[in-house]
């Protein structure tokens, strides 16, 4: 951050501070209003700073894994830390993708560890991180949102965030889909089978699709044969240079052939000599 921006900053930051001790010298409607522009405030001033946003990110990240290797209710308090890391980390930059959908899964992990039922807070707070982070990237966590909507029996809405999930691809493997706690309560339901064939369906037509555009090159980089009805200007042309080169080769040969012959043919003695 810059000397200015920080300066810029601080002096938001001293306005936001009167404006709240304001507040609370003047009466509910007001001081309500008041407070609200001075939250705004406050987040305004966090904004804007990517390290550190980046660093609450990664803590959250820290802490979650962490509290998955743990119990409650030791798990309990991690997962909540993790949570708030995350929450300040979009203080910070409100379009942190990875934070909001680690948020959410962190919300219902927590609702987990503490075995709270479908319609807690908890997995409607994981709810609105999930549209959040869908706001951010269309359809990023679709399937995040199918596994709320699979807990609660929500089939209608379950199925809705597959297709876009698998419209946006971004669903997990088959199996991790069939082995995920949250769609236990869907898995064995006909339209969830329908879905899953139809996955399968999908993939071997688009194989079927892949294999047959690969064909269909190599099929384009064979010669083409020559349509003999297709006039070509230029074969009489053609037609003389061949002949030419053929009459030309031929006596190339009939030469060396006689070049040969004359090498080995038998030299004649001279039937007379002197006599005696």
């Amino acid at each position: 951050m810059s000397l200015l921006a920080s300066f810029t900053k601080k002096s938001k930051l001293d306005a936001a501070i009167k404006k709240a001790a304001k507040a609370r010298t003047n009466e509910d409607s007001i001081a309500d209003q008041l407070l609200k522009e001075v939250y705004q405030d406050f987040a305004d001033i966090m904004t804007g700073d990517s390290l550190r946003a980046a660093t609450m990110y990664q803590w959250g990240v820290t802490l979650l894994h962490q509290a998955k290797t743990k119990t409650p209710p030791e798990s309990i308090n991690i997962f909540r830390n993790a949570i708030a890391k995350f929450s300040f980390c979009m203080t910070i930059d409100p379009n942190y993708l990875a934070a909001a959908i680690d948020a959410g899964v962190a919300c219902m992990d927590l609702a987990r560890a503490r075995n709270v039922p479908a319609t807690d807070e908890l997995y409607e707070m994981a709810k609105k991180q999930f549209e959040k982070a869908n706001s951010i990237q269309a359809g990023v966590a679709a399937f995040n949102l199918a596994c709320v909507h699979g807990l609660r029996g929500d089939n209608d809405a379950c199925l809705e965030a597959l297709n876009i999930a698998k419209e946006k691809a971004s669903l997990p493997d088959d199996a991790d889909i069939l082995a995920d706690p949250d769609l236990a309560s869907v898995i064995n339901q006909q339209w969830f089978k329908d879905f899953m064939a139809g996955l399968e369906k999908d993939r071997r037509i688009a194989e079927e699709k892949r294999l047959a555009a690969i064909a269909a090159a190599e099929e384009a980089k064979k010669p083409k044969p020559k349509d003999p009805n297709v006039f070509d200007p230029y074969a009489d042309m053609k037609k003389s240079k061949k002949d030419a080169k053929s009459d030309a080769t031929e006596a190339q040969t009939k030469e060396a052939e006689q070049a040969a012959a004359d090498e080995v043919a038998p030299v004649k003695a001279d039937e007379s000599s002197p006599s005696s």
